[in-house]
């Protein structure tokens, strides 16, 4: 186990694990996914830092390079969660289009406040998210990302979810190619900087 997974596995385990809502953010803190658990939010947020059983990894819709942070936003009772996770859901996507493979529904209104999260657990050290916001690694890897995406879209499931995810991921490139050119020169990078994450 490398020293970026122990560290995200170290800092997981500080997860609360009460049923709620999670909110997976990208290096930048912006979120990108938002999920509900009804058997532990530590529990159901690690699978998706491990591949194993997490559909948003399996369909390509959140590459796990990017995640930084996961939020938490624990609920007093089962009925609760959707309406929470709805109303994060509608706030955050307005924002920025995420990467969810259906839209939350809440049986009742939205919330008008929304609360403020219980938990915010940084997934990598600071220097690593610093490295990974080069552009000069950002843009190559959000481009491999879409091809991994396009490719599963047409080989293995097509749906109209994934097709908004790649609209998202699209919007996100075109961020990054902005940030590559403004940056000028690309800097060399050092043996080892793109270490992968075995998810």
């Amino acid at each position: 186990m490398s020293k970026i997974q122990e560290y995200r596995e170290k800092q997981m385990r500080t997860l609360i694990n009460k049923i709620g809502v999670y909110v997976i953010c990208d290096l930048d803190g912006v979120p990108v996914y938002v999920g509900q658990s009804k058997d532990g939010i530590r529990s159901r947020a690690r699978r998706h830092l491990t591949s194993a059983r997490s559909d948003i990894i399996a369909n390509r819709q959140v590459d796990p390079w990017e995640i930084g942070f996961v939020r938490a936003y624990p609920a007093k009772r089962l009925r609760d969660i959707a309406q929470l996770e709805a109303s994060l859901f509608a706030s955050f996507n307005a924002k920025k289009q995420l990467m969810n493979g259906s839209i939350p529904v809440a049986q009742g209104r939205l919330l008008r406040k929304l609360p403020e999260p219980e938990q915010v657990v940084q997934l990598l050290p600071d220097d690593e998210i610093k490295v990974r916001k080069d552009p000069a690694l950002r843009l190559p890897r959000q481009i491999e990302h879409i091809g991994r995406l396009v490719d599963h879209i047409l080989t293995v499931k097509d749906s109209p979810q994934l097709r908004q995810t790649l609209v998202a991921h699209f919007k996100r490139l075109d961020v990054y190619r902005r940030e590559f050119l403004k940056a000028g020169k690309p800097v060399m990078r050092r043996a080892g900087q793109e270490e992968k994450i075995e998810n």
